[in-house]
């Protein structure tokens, strides 16, 4: 693939020094906007138009030299166009080759070309993150929106690059025909997927690849699953990635995700009657289902640790330890004993690889499918939600099999054994180990990456800054030494404490709303079956089948989200107007009239989760944009952080249903939708404060 080597992209910085980012006058106006308002001399609001028209001129110069640039392109391609048309009545071989070469050297300027606009828009992109940074509201927001959308955006040609494509597929389309002599008269444009295997045309791919940023379905999904990307990225990297990628591993990975959200909730609606049938209360149901989060809260630090490491191994431990808390779980029917279910729960909960499947995504797979696998990822979540409580209504029998009782409460602890039995068969055969040496490869190109880049700052905001004063340079180089230590600062955390110490006010928010909604969401699955049973008398395969409806609107609530109300509106009104949602639909939960009727505890169970759910997606969409780039790798990395943050609610409100138990039944509702309706509210309020300080 052909890629440009620093002296290559040094040289190109020069010759059109004059047209970059001049990313240093930049800093020192963001510099001098935060000393103004320091001393008060500087009211907020001016100084967003002020840096807006700063930053609109700056915009204006790359986007009048790209068309210029553009506009060459195009002459030049249609004077190459014309000796095409020639060539095609004569069929002469070396005319063809030479007519080639001269579209390759085209594509090379037009490589350069998307070279220069992803440098600029690199800039943009951290420039504008360091003026939501300096001064603790999202200018970002702001500026994208009331430009990008105009009918006269000129930012929409930076980071859509508009026009370039119209050349790309020209460059494509003569290159396919000049290497296919015979002519076969098939059209890139009939089969999209034939693309000329030219060198020169995959790095162009490669590049307009990273150029993409759209907000749709698959990108809302895959930033759903929180697996943050690097800031930066590079080709080297995204060639190491392809080294390490697997697709049937990648498949037992999103296998295994699937198969423990089933193993999740395939007990919800037959706990109760479980620790019934041993002799204990129907609410220790939530000391059953949140054994296994408790163990979770550990084994997600370890399983994180060890996939520095290794894939392949701790994934065989986990299935091996899901195996054994699954047969232990089945077993303690006929060993009639509580103890033997809780420990079988808390194997299960130490089998938790969630952590290791966000890790695989994030490092083996290549940086153009990963978002593709991360919505792969929501999806398999998903869809083992809503298969728990369905398989569960399917096993509805009861029988006995050399001495061993098989029975709805029993048969989901044996069909998990066995399904994690059948996967430890396809693991152990089929997975492909990413070797360590690619790995180490991974880390050196990060850094080349980083240096490079560090390079390219400094070097394209040359222009201007010569005629600064004296003084005014010693100030940009103090900041500048301070930016190449925010650079050093870019390695991944080492400890939970240091992990804590990157979040800011708004990510703190945004991780205690992760907790709210896990904790609203949890109260409401676990306690369902004893509500239920003492309000409807509702059957095992009723609670299973009211499971499984509310657990299939996932999907549906996430396209809506993700296709529709997250292009309209901004993300912070749908993450309020979700909060509101979630809290009345608590609300509507509680038993103040009687009796107490089904289509009350539905429908205001179908508000609570449907409302959490767009909750969850819109909150981690933005936990991904926020949060610190240190924390997209490691092992206390941002998934780990909101995994326990989930968790730790999921354990909370386990607990809150087995203490509520012993105030009675007609009691266990009410009582424990009180502290759901309370953090709610305290949510809300952190959102408003947190917002109203950033706007």
């Amino acid at each position: 693939m052909v890629t440009f080597g620093k002296t290559l992209r040094q040289k190109q910085i020069q010759e059109w020094q004059g047209y970059y980012v001049d990313y240093k006058l930049l800093k020192g106006k963001v510099k001098r906007y935060v000393e103004q308002i320091e001393v008060s001399a500087e009211n907020p609001e001016n100084v967003m138009k002020d840096f807006s028209r700063i930053l609109d001129k700056q915009i204006e110069k790359i986007v009048l030299f790209l068309m210029e640039q553009q506009g060459e392109l195009a002459r030049r391609l249609s004077g190459l166009g014309e000796q095409h048309d020639s060539l095609i009545q004569q069929a002469d071989g070396i005319k063809a080759s030479e007519l080639l070469e001269a579209y390759r050297n085209v594509a090379n300027d037009l490589l350069r070309l998307l070279f220069f606009v992803e440098m600029n828009a690199t800039a943009l992109r951290k420039i504008l993150k360091k003026f939501d940074k300096r001064f603790g509201y999202q200018f970002t927001n702001y500026y994208v929106k009331t430009r990008a959308n105009h009918p006269y955006s000129q930012l929409r040609q930076v980071f859509k690059h508009v026009g370039i494509s119209a050349v790309v597929g020209t460059i494509s389309r003569n290159i396919a025909d000049l290497q296919d002599l015979h002519g076969c008269y098939t059209s890139i444009y009939d089969q999209p997927d034939l693309l000329p295997l030219d060198p020169v045309i995959k790095s162009i791919k490669a590049a307009v690849d990273r150029l993409m940023d759209s907000t749709d379905f698959l990108h809302y999904l895959g930033k759903h699953a929180l697996i943050i990307p690097d800031e930066l990225s590079s080709s080297s990297e995204d060639h190491v990635a392809d080294d390490r990628y697997h697709f049937l591993s990648l498949l037992l990975n999103l296998a295994n995700t699937f198969l423990y959200m089933v193993n999740t909730y395939i007990i919800v609606p037959t706990a109760d009657n479980y620790s019934m049938n041993l002799g204990a209360a129907a609410t220790v149901c939530g000391v059953i289902i949140g054994s296994m989060a408790v163990a979770q809260v550990f084994s997600s630090v370890y399983f994180s640790a060890w996939s520095n490491k290794s894939y392949v191994k701790p994934l065989l431990f986990s299935t091996i330890v899901l195996l054994i808390g699954n047969t232990l779980y089945a077993l303690a029917f006929d060993l009639n004993s509580i103890y033997v279910l809780l420990v079988g729960r808390l194997f299960c909960g130490l089998g938790s690889a969630r952590a290791i499947n966000r890790r695989y995504i994030s490092d083996c797979v290549p940086r153009n499918l990963r978002m593709k696998a991360s919505a792969a990822f929501v999806c398999a979540s998903a869809l083992g939600m809503a298969c728990g409580p369905a398989l569960a209504c399917l096993l509805q029998t009861n029988f006995k099999m050399f001495k061993l009782t098989f029975n709805e409460v029993t048969l989901p602890g044996w069909v998990m054994a066995f399904a994690w039995l059948l996967y430890l068969f396809w693991l152990w055969i089929f997975f492909q180990e990413p070797s360590n040496e690619n790995k180490e490869n991974k880390s050196t190109a990060q850094q080349t990456m980083r240096s490079e880049n560090i390079f390219i700052e400094n070097s394209v905001a040359q222009p201007l800054i010569l005629s600064l004063e004296e003084t005014q340079e010693d100030e940009d180089r103090e900041f500048d030494v301070s930016e190449e230590a925010a650079e050093e600062s870019r390695k991944p955390v080492t400890s939970l404490m240091s992990a804590y110490k990157l979040l800011t006010p708004s990510v703190k928010v945004q991780l205690f709303i992760y907790f709210m909604l896990k904790y609203a969401m949890e109260i409401l699955l676990a306690e369902s079956s004893v509500v239920t049973t003492y309000y409807f008398i509702w059957s095992s395969s009723k609670v299973a089948i009211f499971l499984a409806c509310l657990g299939l609107t996932v999907l549906p609530v996430n396209i809506f989200v993700g296709s529709y109300l997250s292009n309209i509106l901004e993300e912070r009104q749908v993450l309020l107007a979700s909060e509101v949602m979630v809290c009345l639909g608590i609300l509507f939960s509680f038993n103040v009239t009687n009796p107490y009727s089904i289509p009350q505890y539905v429908s205001s169970a179908l508000v609570t989760f449907v409302s959490a759910e767009v909750l969850e997606g819109v909150n981690l969409s933005l936990l991904s944009r926020v949060m610190s780039s240190r924390l997209s790798k490691g092992t206390y990395n941002g998934g780990l952080l909101s995994t326990e943050a989930g968790t730790l609610a999921r354990v909370i409100a386990d607990g809150t249903i087995t203490l509520a138990g012993y105030w009675g039944m007609s009691r266990l509702l009410n009582i424990t939708l009180l502290p759901s309706l309370a953090i709610c509210i305290c949510s809300i309020i952190g959102t408003c404060f947190t917002y109203n300080s950033m706007y």
